[in-house]
């Protein structure tokens, strides 16, 4: 059976890309299964640059296919902050997720509401050759003042889904896979997978 290496340490994503693919008749591996350990400097300007980046050096250093993301949270009344930055947005050291929750909130304190937003992301494949294919998917809704569920990680407590009258982090895992950012960007890379691993 084909490996697929997801090219993360974030328990939170490898959680998530391990429900989203399960489905595909490929083993899915992590980092820590195969014993590598990297570090990928995520310093591009775009989701695509980062993605790619990632894809390449952890497919290279593996010698497998591998599948990386890069994703953020877009707020209208920030000016699209914090984007690209979203998990190194609090000027705290060691900021937690908590931490980058309540500077947003800080942020935008006093702006008009709704404070629209939407988080995006980004897929890439990356191949041991080099090569690499992308995919992308979003995801709407608002920022609200007040932290609701505990099914998610990062801004997804305050991320408030107005169609479903929930918050990402009140989403069960099977709604998050039809909705989510990351679930409608694996969506979209399905057929590029199943086309280069041949199943």
């Amino acid at each position: 059976m084909q490996k697929l290496l997801i090219a993360t340490g974030n328990r939170g994503k490898v959680k998530e890309f391990q429900s989203l693919l399960a489905g595909l008749d490929v083993e899915l591996v992590t980092p820590a299964d195969i014993g590598l350990e990297i570090e990928v400097e995520e310093d591009g300007l775009t989701y695509v640059e980062n993605a790619g980046k990632k894809a390449v050096a952890y497919s290279k250093a593996s010698g497998l296919f591998s599948l990386a993301d890069d994703s953020g949270l877009e707020v209208d009344a920030l000016g699209g902050a914090p984007g690209l930055h979203s998990a190194r947005y609090s000027p705290l050291p060691k900021a937690t997720d908590a931490d980058r929750r309540a500077y947003m909130l800080k942020n935008l304190s006093g702006k008009p509401r709704p404070w629209t937003a939407h988080f995006h992301a980004t897929v890439a494949i990356g191949e041991p050759d080099g090569q690499v294919l992308f995919a992308d998917g979003n995801c709407y809704g608002e920022i609200i003042p007040d932290e609701r569920g505990g099914n998610g990680f990062g801004y997804d407590p305050i991320f408030f889904i107005p169609e479903m009258n929930l918050t990402m982090a009140q989403l069960s895992m099977d709604e998050k896979n039809r909705l989510s950012h990351r679930a409608l960007a694996v969506k979209a890379a399905l057929p590029l997978l199943q086309k280069l691993l041949g199943i």
